[in-house]
């Protein structure tokens, strides 16, 4: 067996190099083709029903909006009644034919399989799942009060997603339907304070893609990983590490630094476009892809960015007011230009 391993050492590197050499310019012909194909041919989304979690704020909200002009029946979930109701009003307002509202918490699954049995008990079918739901959290784990806390986190981004999706598989098959995920930039980046936040997206991103080898082409599963995106979240609206949700735009600022903030209604718009072509992956805004090619190739050259930006020392944190990453952002006046208006305002979305 040492044997056998020893020779795969040897040949499978150079085997597989010159091998992609040979398959890869087909293989990226034919994927332009097929995105072309899938541009042309869109999926008309007219009397299509979508769930969408997490649909009160954010990026789950503007993608109520998005569906609902193109004529989908939506089933909008959130723990925050009065914020859903308004987002239903304004769907049915922009075009949506029809429109229910379900409070539910993701992280509970008796409330998840009820969400899927009510839509499609209304409805007579379900078309996508957009699993939108999430929360962030910021806090060095070392700094940590109490880590069982931060299962709320799992709960809420992975497990969330997973319950929601396992109730609506055969639903979705047998309307040759989809599912949209809100993954992150984040299930790739080490920024230091959202260890747990990172892990729940990189389990949501490896969860997903092994369903997507396991429902074939029955299921089409769009994996999305924004980079910073106008909403709560870049509000500066954190679990914090005594296990309380709070807003906090110095950490915030800390954490975000001087990179562009996108604009909320043009991801949404790009999520429902991508998922109608039926595409695999999307990253928004397109260019921070980037991110994910220094990670690969570079991935101690990251580490020491983050290392150097975020924390005042290697291994030692740096109060919010005292980050490099903070004191470049309040030295240039970056926030005036880079920061969306809506997020500026502590002021987020209360039940």
């Amino acid at each position: 067996m040492d044997f056998i391993h020893t020779f795969l050492n040897l040949v499978a590197p150079p085997f597989t190099f010159f091998s992609l050499c040979l398959f890869l310019p087909p293989y990226l012909t034919y994927k332009f083709f097929i995105s072309l194909f899938g541009s042309i041919f869109s999926e008309n989304l007219e009397g299509k029903v979508v769930i969408i979690t997490g649909a009160s704020s954010g990026i789950g909200e503007q993608l109520a909006y998005e569906y609902a002009s193109r004529g989908a029946c939506l089933a909008l979930c959130a723990r925050r009644e009065r914020s859903l109701e308004e987002v239903a009003d304004a769907a049915r307002d922009i075009g949506s034919p029809d429109v229910i509202t379900i409070r539910v918490d993701v992280s509970k699954v008796d409330e998840c399989r009820h969400l899927v049995e009510e839509t499609v008990n209304h409805f007579g079918r379900l078309d996508h799942l957009v699993n939108s739901a999430g929360i962030s959290a910021v806090c060095l784990f070392e700094e940590t009060d109490d880590i069982t806390n931060f299962k709320y986190i799992m709960d809420t981004n992975f497990w969330g997603s997973v319950y929601t999706t396992r109730f609506a598989v055969p639903h979705l098959r047998c309307s040759q339907g989809k599912i949209v995920v809100l993954s992150s930039s984040a299930s790739w980046l080490p920024a230091p304070r959202h260890t747990f936040y990172n892990a729940s997206k990189a389990a949501m991103l490896s969860f997903f893609e092994t369903l997507r080898v396991e429902v074939g082409s029955d299921v089409g599963i769009t994996i999305v990983t924004p980079g910073f995106i106008e909403s709560e979240l870049t509000q500066g609206k954190f679990f914090t590490r005594a296990g309380k949700i709070e807003v906090d735009q110095d950490m915030r600022d800390v954490q975000i630094s001087a990179i562009p903030v996108g604009s909320v209604s043009g991801c949404a718009r790009a999520i429902v476009n991508s998922a109608s072509r039926g595409d695999r992956y999307l990253t928004e805004p397109s260019w921070f892809k980037i991110t994910y090619w220094l990670k690969v190739l570079c991935p101690d050259l990251l580490e020491w960015i983050y290392r150097m930006s975020y924390l005042s020392e290697p291994g030692a944190p740096a109060p919010p007011t005292e980050a490099p990453s903070k004191k470049v952002l309040d030295l240039t006046g970056a926030k005036r230009v880079l920061y969306p208006s809506t997020i500026q305002s502590p002021d987020s979305k209360k039940e």
